[in-house]
């Protein structure tokens, strides 16, 4: 039987990462739901992969700020924050029998940070809320490699470097470490999955036909300026999931690397995600502009900020998605993907089936 991670004893162990200073770090509990929709890349439509889904229970094909808003509950622990915050979900290929099994997480945690040389804090004019109906993504389902030298500063090697991870193994004496695409060994404390969204705005459009170019990132993607083709500096989110992988360890000692994303990808280069703003838009900039001085504040503790009603991690934990609209067998063991995905390889680009 595998053993599920507790999400208190997961966000005590992110508190050591190297990114642990930011300005708060809203937690997210398990899924919401888990199904193939996308309403930013598919709206209306059946999406080509599973998803795992947190925020406000009014989630769908169709949702906007407005119906996101009229949620009755969100599975992340603010209150006045009802958006959706979602990502791909990893999938265990057992190599003997080459069924596929959903790996359990132990829920998002999403680090609002006070980044750029447009905040406050480094002498700016300070950052923006997310405005009503903005949504955006960050990576690519597609991509199966790396291609980009590491610091070149073009758009499209920061995406790249936007998706990069760390296998946790600070429960053993093997030394974590940091990866792109997957790694190589089991990760006994976790699979610790994250990426870095856009944090500058063109200031005109909410979304943009191919759901990024609204948006850029920072120039040393943690850090620097946006540029003057967008520049509207917002907070900027970074994600981590981590993947309980360790319960499956000794079905796959001394085989490869047997994990893969639901969007078909065994080598963790298409790992991505995916925002919804359905934020209380004042509430948001009440507290970008005036919870940065305290010292829980400056640490990044959410409960700090006295413009947040702070859900108790039961609640939010009990909070479900309004409706199920792709009702299909997801846990396995199962002989295909959700979808019928085939794995896809690389290096090239793969091909995304509807």
């Amino acid at each position: 039987m595998l053993h599920k991670p507790s999400f208190v004893a997961i966000l005590a162990s992110l508190a050591s990462v190297e990114v642990a200073n930011a300005w708060f770090r809203l937690p997210c509990t398990i899924p919401m739901v888990q199904e193939r929709v996308d309403p930013i890349i598919s709206p209306g439509q059946i999406s080509q992969h599973l998803h795992s889904i947190h925020g406000g229970s009014n989630f769908g094909m169709n949702v906007t700020y407005n119906t996101l808003r009229q949620s009755t509950c969100t599975s992340c622990q603010v209150a006045q924050d009802l958006s959706n915050y979602w990502t791909p979900t990893l999938y265990f290929k057992d190599p003997v029998t080459g069924q596929f099994e959903k790996v359990p997480n132990g829920g998002l945690l999403v680090y609002y940070q006070n980044r750029g040389s447009a905040d406050v804090a480094n002498g700016g004019k300070g950052l923006k809320a997310f405005p009503p109906g903005f949504r955006m993504i960050t990576g690519d389902p597609k991509k199966r490699s790396k291609i980009y030298q590491e610091g070149l500063g073009t758009p499209a090697e920061l995406a790249e470097r936007a998706i990069k991870s760390s296998c946790l193994r600070y429960t053993t004496s093997n030394p974590s470490y940091d990866y792109y695409g997957f790694p190589t060994t089991d990760c006994e404390a976790g699979l610790n999955t994250r990426l870095h969204m856009p944090a500058c705005w063109d200031g005109v459009n909410l979304d943009s036909p191919d759901h990024k170019s609204h948006t850029a990132y920072l120039s040393q993607i943690d850090n620097g300026d946006c540029p003057p083709t967008h520049p509207i500096p917002l907070m900027k989110l970074f994600y981590e999931v981590t993947w309980d992988i360790t319960g499956f360890a000794s079905r796959w000692k001394g085989k490869p690397w047997p994990f893969v994303w639901s969007n078909s990808d065994p080598t963790g280069y298409g790992w991505h995600g995916d925002f919804f703003n359905g934020w209380d838009v004042n509430v948001l900039q009440n507290a970008i502009d005036h919870c940065n001085q305290t010292p829980d504040q400056l640490n990044g503790i959410v409960n700090a900020c006295p413009y947040f009603t702070i859900i108790p991690a039961t609640t939010a934990g009990a909070c479900r998605a309004k409706t199920t609209e792709v009702p299909e067998s997801i846990n396995g063991p199962m002989a295909k993907l959700p979808g019928c995905n085939p794995l896809q390889y690389g290096p090239g680009d793969a091909t995304l089936y509807s």
